[in-house]
């Protein structure tokens, strides 16, 4: 256990901490900026398993604040979650790590959670988020929400059945539609909001709730605040996720092809339910331009657009936020 000396030093941790820690399974949504350093403390920590969950690949801008990724992985159009398996194995080959290259939906999200401790929050949307606090209020799993942009940030631990959930929260707090995309980022911005859920994280996970933070924490580096807020109120019985009745909302709507602008990027993701058959995709492509290929995925660009197929299915269509303009192009491309 030399390789944890440290950290079992750490009395409210110590060896039998340690232990708990190495048996449990962690689930994080979002390979990004929260998502790369939570998984990278939490590997250091020597988290038993580790699933990550990712739809995107690496991309230039994302290495000022994305740590565990590198410029080869953009050149090579590695997918996050990939990317992120293989440096992680790299930090610590004890644990078990598990990687999907997927959207999260109720279909594909479902039976990941099988098993799981802990679920770490580091999506980049609401709608994916609602669907997170439906599902871990439904089958009862902690999670940790966590958000950033700019210099601002907060975090805040979900117990189902226990503290007030994603739903009652957002009621009781005002939520800017500020995005990375739209007003940037600082990567201690990512840190500091790292740092409180790593951190619920490490509690949760040797079972030590009495320490856990009951409070919404919300900061802004650049302006020097720093607020701890008392959310206990803001529980509702009426909630229709963690209320006396509830019936989960974010669970009901399915859908087999889905369309949407992904906040602040110009692009747009096409979402089919039948996975693409990428050498024979290629092999059309290539008659239009010259395509890039790995295991993952195929990018071709076309006019003023660069678009990426997905093995499961999604494509990304780079260069408009017209989902009728990208519906086009898509057909035009693979039929």
């Amino acid at each position: 256990m030399e390789r944890y000396s440290r950290q079992m030093l750490f009395k409210p941790i110590g060896k039998v901490g340690q232990q708990k820690i190495s048996e449990k399974h962690v689930l994080i949504l979002g390979c990004g900026a929260l998502g790369s350093a939570n998984a990278d403390n939490l590997a250091r920590a020597g988290v038993g398993k580790l699933t990550l969950i990712d739809r995107d690949y690496v991309e230039i801008s994302n290495l000022q604040r994305q740590q565990l990724y590198t410029e080869q992985d953009v050149y090579n159009q590695i997918p996050k979650a990939i990317a992120a398996k293989k440096r992680l194995q790299e930090i610590n080959s004890e644990i078990d790590i598990e990687a999907h290259v997927m959207d999260a939906s109720v279909t594909s999200l479902e039976p990941l959670l099988t098993g799981i401790d802990l679920v770490m929050d580091a999506t980049d949307n609401f709608d994916t988020r609602f669907l997170l606090n439906d599902m871990l209020q439904k089958y009862s799993i902690p999670w940790i929400f966590g958000s950033c942009v700019g210099s601002t940030g907060m975090s805040y631990t979900i117990l189902p059945n226990q503290t007030p959930c994603l739903r009652c929260l957002l009621d009781a707090i005002p939520v800017s539609g500020a995005t990375c995309d739209s007003v940037g980022i600082i990567s201690p911005a990512v840190q500091m909001v790292v740092a409180h859920q790593t951190t619920e994280a490490l509690k949760i996970l040797i079972e030590n709730q009495k320490s856990l933070r009951t409070s919404l924490v919300t900061f802004d580096l650049w302006n020097n605040h720093y607020h701890m807020m008392k959310v206990d109120r803001a529980k509702k019985q009426t909630c229709p996720a963690c209320g006396e009745t509830p019936n989960y909302p974010a669970l009901d709507y399915q859908s087999t092809t889905k369309s949407e602008v992904l906040c602040g990027r110009n692009t747009v993701q096409i979402r089919t339910s039948q996975k693409q058959n990428l050498n024979l995709l290629k092999e059309r492509l290539e008659r239009i331009a010259p395509v890039k290929v790995n295991d993952f995925l195929i990018s071709i660009e076309y006019e003023s657009y660069r678009l990426v197929f997905f093995q499961d299915g999604r494509t990304l269509i780079h260069g408009t936020n017209s989902i009728e303009k990208a519906k086009s192009i898509y057909y035009q491309l693979a039929g």
